[in-house]
């Protein structure tokens, strides 16, 4: 899916190298756990002393993300992520502003709630992005804090993750950096040891560009 104009949503919001966000580009080769302590850490599956790290730009209402992240990525993670063959990165690129208000509540869930809680909203996405009888910001809202409370999380403590304005910069600094740095204009979109490949494709493609790096 091809990005759309976030409403006029990022152009008004100052994204920049002083919030401290940028990229560092691939992970180090340290089998070293990532810290997750906090919304802003990264958020993966495996360990970074893996051969090959992966990046995933992608955006929660992206029914091509749903797609991978539903149909493929299960296989991804049983025969490549689990036998330490991949180190695999989640990479926010949010296509409008309810794609926006969905990552920062993924984040701020405890990290191990993180991929579940994705995976759920990628099985679900007609309920809570295309559903048609949802009209405005708190519709969209209303609809995600259903999932965001089967994981655990109060009313309170959603509602401050969507007033989070720093969160909210970071999120969309990742997809400054997708665009600048990798030219990722589309959903899902897969960094490779450094090499870009788009496209939500089976289990047999994906692997073949696994050897390929």
């Amino acid at each position: 899916m091809d990005r759309r104009s976030l409403l006029h949503f990022v152009g008004g919001l100052s994204i920049s190298a002083g919030l401290g966000l940028l990229d560092t580009g691939r992970a180090a080769a340290s089998d070293a756990l990532p810290d997750t302590s906090s919304p802003f850490s990264v958020r993966s599956l495996g360990k970074p002393g893996a051969a090959v790290t992966v990046y995933e730009y992608f955006s929660m209402n992206c029914p091509h993300c749903a797609y991978f992240g539903t149909r493929v990525l299960p296989d991804v993670v049983t025969k490549l992520i689990k036998t330490g063959k991949i180190y695999y990165v989640f990479k926010d690129f949010p296509l409008n502003e309810d794609a926006v208000m969905a990552a920062q509540v993924a984040r701020t869930l405890p990290a191990h709630e993180y991929f579940p809680f994705i995976s759920e909203l990628f099985r679900t996405q007609d309920q809570w992005a295309f559903d048609p009888n949802l009209k405005t910001k708190q519709d969209y809202a209303n609809a995600l804090f259903r999932f965001a409370a089967l994981a655990g999380m109060d009313r309170k403590s959603f509602d401050a993750a969507l007033a989070d304005k720093k969160l909210e910069a970071f999120i969309l600094n990742e997809l400054k950096i997708g665009e600048k740095q990798y030219h990722v204009n589309a959903t899902p979109t897969f960094i490779i040891n450094g090499r870009k490949r788009e496209g939500a494709v089976d289990f047999k493609q994906f692997s073949r560009w696994i050897d390929e790096a």
